[in-house]
């Protein structure tokens, strides 16, 4: 499975793209396998504020739903448009064109608490 080492992860398998000013959230290549054919994501209302470990949408598939997980505390300031129409996006490119959120952190020291890439490899062996 492909885990881009720039990233950060959560055990509930997104990542977390801290390169710029705003967060860049998506769910990893791993995620969208165990899923199958993604045909939906339930988006977040844009300005909400979530917290770290809540629940800020739903992703589903043919076979089954999944629950998404804020992995910082924040502002959703973006929303990936491309996926309403388009959401087999999230199973060709997760951590490209698939990925769902922009957050505007509120305390960016949350990322500690984050897990980088080989112990996200470790973690779904």
């Amino acid at each position: 499975m492909d885990t881009p080492s720039k990233l950060l992860y959560t055990k509930e398998h997104e990542w977390a793209n801290f390169d710029n000013e705003d967060v860049i959230v998506g769910i990893t290549d791993y995620a969208q396998s165990q899923l199958g054919d993604i045909i939906f994501f339930e988006t977040p209302e844009l300005g909400s504020v979530v917290r770290m470990g809540d629940i800020f949408g739903e992703i589903e598939a043919v076979k089954t739903v999944s629950e998404l997980y804020a992995p910082i505390s924040g502002k959703i300031v973006s929303i990936n448009d491309q996926i309403e129409n388009n959401p087999e996006i999230i199973n060709s490119d997760p951590y490209g064109e698939g990925w769902l959120i922009k957050i505007s952190p509120m305390d960016i020291n949350e990322k500690e608490k984050l897990i980088d890439h080989k112990s996200y490899q470790e973690f779904i062996k």
